[in-house]
């Protein structure tokens, strides 16, 4: 059984998106901070406030449903082009929003306190990437989380040239 926690088209700038359960959380362009001991450089979790989601779209509106399940997802399919996976770990007494680069637009997510995984599949990085100002939705996306042992980060599937592109350039810091 899933509980879905958020179906929206995000309207963001610089490809950011955050999950937050902090005031001193979200991306500030120091990668080192998100992605330290990660090989993926598609979703940094190394930061204990947040974790940061790289999308493909640089700019424009990107579709995203995060969706809490009581147990680990199947294989996401061949559907989804790229997927990671990520652990996190929300402190008891906090809140979980998620926010697009400079709190252009930003939402509630309820999400528990607790140890989680967090898969992150996606569909259309390279359409998205190779036109920013293109009409309508091209890139998609399905955050999934699951109560989870923190493990260390993970890449599951790599299908585009963008998601190879951000796993060479800021994953493999481990």
């Amino acid at each position: 059984m899933a509980a879905l926690l958020a179906d929206v088209v995000i309207d963001t700038d610089y490809g950011q998106l955050d999950l937050l359960w902090s005031d001193d959380g979200g991306f500030d362009g120091d990668v080192d901070r998100f992605f330290a001991n990660q090989v993926n450089g598609l979703v940094g979790a190394a930061d204990p406030n947040g974790v940061y989601l790289n999308l493909g779209r640089r700019s424009g509106g990107s579709h995203v449903r995060i969706v809490l399940l009581k147990a680990e997802p199947d294989d996401p399919g061949e559907h989804w082009e790229d997927v990671v996976e990520v652990s996190l770990v929300i402190p008891a007494g906090r809140e979980v929003r998620w926010m697009s680069w400079a709190q252009e637009t930003s939402g509630q997510v309820d999400i528990p306190a607790g140890s989680y995984r967090l898969r992150v599949s996606a569909r259309g990085r390279d359409v998205g990437a190779a036109d920013e100002f293109a009409d309508g939705v091209v890139d998609h996306y399905l955050l999934e989380l699951w109560s989870a042992t923190p493990q260390e980060d993970s890449i599951l599937r790599v299908g585009t040239d963008n998601a190879r592109y951000w796993h060479a350039e800021w994953g493999g810091r481990r």
